[in-house]
């Protein structure tokens, strides 16, 4: 998984555990695409002290993940559930009969939405 969208993925579940600070710096890390420097500048500290910071919370992160997993499980579930709306696709190319083709096309409808939340 690329680096990024897996910070995120790891703020968007464990975000909550880190400190206020900690939480505003990793938020213009990895979700405003600032750098250090910026950051560095705003805060009032060193471009070393974001990196350390930035460091620290990925690391945090991650142990939450490694104890957790709810990231594994829900790019797991996501990954299931587009089988699950390819599966169902194929069903209604292969069976045009209008009430089993209605049927398929509810479920698709909420695999769809299911989708959409995550």
């Amino acid at each position: 998984m690329e680096k990024i969208v897996r910070q995120s993925l790891l703020y968007d579940f464990y975000g909550e555990l880190l400190t206020e600070h900690q939480k505003n710096i990793y938020e213009d890390v990895v979700m405003n695409d600032m750098s250090y420097s910026e950051i560095a500048r705003v805060n009032g500290i060193s471009r070393q002290g974001i990196y350390d910071m930035v460091k620290r919370c990925d690391k945090i992160l991650e142990d939450y993940e490694d104890k957790l997993k709810l990231v594994e499980k829900f790019v797991t579930a996501r990954e299931k559930i587009s089988e699950v709306k390819d599966c169902i696709s194929k069903v209604r190319e292969a069976n045009k009969e209008d009430s089993l083709d209605k049927t398929l096309v509810d479920i698709e409808t909420k695999v769809e939405d299911i989708l959409e939340e995550f």
